[in-house]
């Protein structure tokens, strides 16, 4: 199975694209880090925002992708920041920074959530062209650990990887999402305590997003569910509302993709 940190894609897109970065607060402990791909004529380009577990390099294929295809493509990786709207202050400050009064902002997982507030935050004077939300939520407490978010910050390192942990699939998966998978626990590795419990805690606060206040913008609503993840924490939305025939499809795929030897 070829891992996809040493895959030519990736060696070529490290190669290409140097890694920016960015201060853009007071505090110089807050390093905004990304890569900054294609023409920067346009003004409008589409930001990467990655979930708790990710960094700017998980998005490297749709970056060498759409940059290929002519779009400026930014995909980053944030400072600590506890509070939400200390984020959007950031994040304000370095589109200010890049020179950037617009942009269209991709979001998976808590990136679409924070996209989502950063949308909300500027909507008397509006930064955002466009939202595309990715497995994402408008909403923290349906992760029932509002309680806990402000506790993040005290637990080491190994615990809170573990809580990340827990939301990747278990069981057998095609050979595409195990290298996915195994990119991603290798750039979770990468991540600092600090930088974790920020996450998490942005992650579970107390907040919602104010439809009202983004009722303008476009959105895109990417629900990347697929069938292989039902009855793991992968599964966005609920197997009653897949078909019962796509069900049983994907119950025997797993079952002839199993190993004979664990049957």
């Amino acid at each position: 199975m070829e891992e996809i940190k040493v895959s030519p894609d990736y060696n070529w897109f490290r190669s290409t694209v140097p890694l920016k970065r960015i201060i853009v607060d007071d505090d110089d402990r807050k390093v905004w880090s990304l890569y900054d791909a294609g023409p920067k004529s346009i003004r409008c380009p589409i930001i990467f925002l990655p979930p708790a577990s990710g960094t700017a390099e998980v998005f490297f294929q749709q970056v060498l992708a759409l940059t290929g295809w002519g779009y400026r493509v930014i995909s980053l990786q944030y400072p600590v920041y506890w509070d939400l709207m200390e984020f959007c202050d950031g994040f304000r400050k370095l589109l200010d920074h890049l020179q950037l009064d617009k942009v269209h902002l991709f979001g998976a997982s808590l990136g679409g959530f924070l996209a989502q507030k950063f949308a909300e935050c500027t909507h008397k004077s509006p930064r955002v062209h466009s939202l595309i939300l990715c497995n994402s939520f408008s909403d923290t407490t349906i992760f029932n650990q509002t309680w806990t978010a402000n506790s993040f910050w005290l637990m080491p390192a190994f615990m809170l990887k573990k809580i990340v942990l827990g939301n990747f699939a278990k069981g057998p998966v095609d050979s595409k999402m195990a290298d996915a998978i195994d990119f991603m626990v290798d750039r979770l590795e990468s991540l600092n305590q600090s930088e974790l419990a920020s996450r998490l805690t942005l992650n579970c606060q107390n907040s919602y997003v104010e439809p009202h206040k983004i009722k303008d913008i476009a959105v895109t609503i990417m629900d990347i569910h697929l069938r292989q993840f039902h009855g793991t924490r992968y599964a966005a939305i609920s197997p009653a509302m897949v078909r019962a025939e796509e069900l049983e499809i994907q119950g025997n795929q797993l079952s002839s993709n199993q190993d004979p030897d664990d049957t």
